[in-house]
């Protein structure tokens, strides 16, 4: 072999081999398994497993998205939460989102908040139409209350910020939502949010939530070694919550990493996760 078909195969391979190493990391799904303990999980809802997805923006994961919902179905949630940009407003139309919708509410509950591309895409109410057709519970400023047997767990959602056209600030117009949404609620029984934003954790401990579900960040897009994620939306370089669990005062955050990608088309590091939370009550 001469030394140029040498160099076009040493090409070839690299080409090769960089194509797949960004395929897999943009479609190989992860599973992230974590546990949340605390005094305040009623009895009735030890071992409850939730499993979060976020941000698909309309991505398929194979024919009739059946790669992710066979690995939620196989871990047997309680309920599934679904934490915003479930549509992209940069790409036209919503059938891989509404299908992988129509498969989840077969495995268990859907419960689904807002994120910006919701708002932005300017569609928003027939996706709410059709969430609603589906059986998905679409969570506007309200709150829903989990029973299991005499004890109970309040589920809180909350809009993204993105609806509002006003000049106050995100963190007003959140506030203001919470605080709709919680009216009349128990303070002592346990509470989870749904939010799509999680760079208003100080705002959800503040307003002492147990446990918060949060996506948008997407893992920081690019994730390195001893330094986490490169970027995320309204965080900016570095970002301080990007993926995991993260803890202020007694409020727990659960951020995922999210399973499609939107202005940045690349993941690094960072593939598409589905998050199984398991609730566990301790003496």
């Amino acid at each position: 072999m001469n030394r140029m078909s040498k160099k076009f195969l040493y090409v070839v391979v690299t080409l090769a081999a960089l194509g797949s190493f960004i395929y897999f990391q943009n479609n190989a799904i992860d599973i992230t398994r974590t546990t949340i303990r605390s005094t305040n999980i009623p009895a009735g809802f030890d071992q409850f497993k939730i499993v979060q997805l976020s941000d698909l923006h309309n991505k398929s994961f194979g024919e009739e998205q059946r790669a992710l919902v066979r690995k939620v179905s196989g871990l047997e949630p309680d309920i599934i939460v679904f934490t915003g940009d479930l549509i992209d407003s940069k790409k036209k139309g919503d059938k891989a989102s509404l299908i992988l919708m129509e498969e989840l509410v077969q495995i268990a509950p859907v419960y689904f908040v807002s994120g910006n591309h919701e708002w932005w895409s300017g569609t928003f109410s027939s996706l709410e139409s059709s969430l609603h057709d589906i059986g998905v519970q679409v969570m506007r400023n309200t709150h829903v209350t989990l029973v299991k047997g005499n004890e109970e767990i309040h589920l809180v959602g909350i809009d993204d910020p993105a609806y509002e056209n006003e000049s106050r600030s995100e963190r007003d117009t959140s506030e203001e939502d919470i605080l709709r949404s919680t009216e009349g609620l128990e303070k002592e029984n346990t509470t989870i949010l749904l939010s799509h934003r999680p760079e208003m954790f100080s705002l959800y401990a503040e307003h002492e939530f147990d446990i918060v579900f949060a996506g948008h960040a997407h893992g920081g897009q690019f994730r390195m070694p001893f330094i986490g994620g490169l970027v995320a939306p309204n965080q900016g370089f570095l970002p301080k919550y990007t993926a995991g669990k993260y803890t202020l005062d007694h409020t727990v955050m659960v951020v995922s990493r999210g399973l499609g990608n939107s202005i940045i088309p690349l993941r690094v590091f960072n593939r598409p996760e589905i998050v199984a939370v398991t609730l566990e009550e301790t003496d």
